[in-house]
């Protein structure tokens, strides 16, 4: 038997049901789903030291699950002596089981460990049905070792879905168990 991560099941057995009926939704195919998370994190040092992306990119990998590749500069820029072609990030696009499972570390594992959690900010939808919210440290993951790490960086992580509004996709992040800054008292 194929190993299905617990958030398909619960997609299909309670999700979809669910915004079937906030919606009147007449077919099953018109549910809004996740189709991708797209998880970038900027290594601003990584211009004076190239050992950070090789330890971004290992960060990465782990939190993941999946290979991580380092994103370079498109153009030069004196001001911050950036050069075009040069490594200043790392990301990583998740499909699939490997998507389902990093949602659901996420949200039962990584986000109850931030200091003074409050809820993620209702206000990163582009309007399109698509959601994004900045991490302030990878070390709220537990796959990563707080003594191995030289600098705590930020990261940004995408949810892009087949939503049309946003309030489709607030909706369906909801039900995945996204914990939104104005439901939590």
């Amino acid at each position: 038997m194929e190993y299905k991560p617990r958030l398909i099941k619960k997609y299909k057995e309670e999700i979809v049901p669910a915004l079937q009926k906030q919606f009147n939704y007449t077919s099953i195919m018109q549910v809004p789903r996740l189709t991708k998370i797209s998880v970038n994190q900027g290594i601003g040092s990584a211009t004076t030291d190239k050992k950070q992306i090789d330890s971004g990119i290992d960060e990465m990998t782990k939190i993941t699950g999946q290979l991580a590749v380092a994103t370079k500069s498109k153009k030069d820029i004196s001001n911050f002596k950036l050069r075009k072609g040069v490594a200043v990030g790392v990301r990583v696009t998740l499909r699939g089981n490997k998507m389902y499972e990093f949602l659901d570390r996420l949200i039962s594992v990584a986000i109850p460990r931030v200091r003074d959690f409050r809820g993620v900010n209702d206000k990163g939808f582009d309007g399109r049905g698509n959601y994004t919210f900045g991490v302030t440290e990878q070390i709220i993951f537990p796959e990563i070792d707080i003594d191995k790490v030289a600098n705590i960086n930020g990261m940004d992580v995408t949810f892009v879905t087949t939503a049309r509004t946003d309030k489709e996709c607030m909706a369906l992040l909801k039900e995945f168990g996204l914990p939104f800054r104005n439901q939590i008292k």
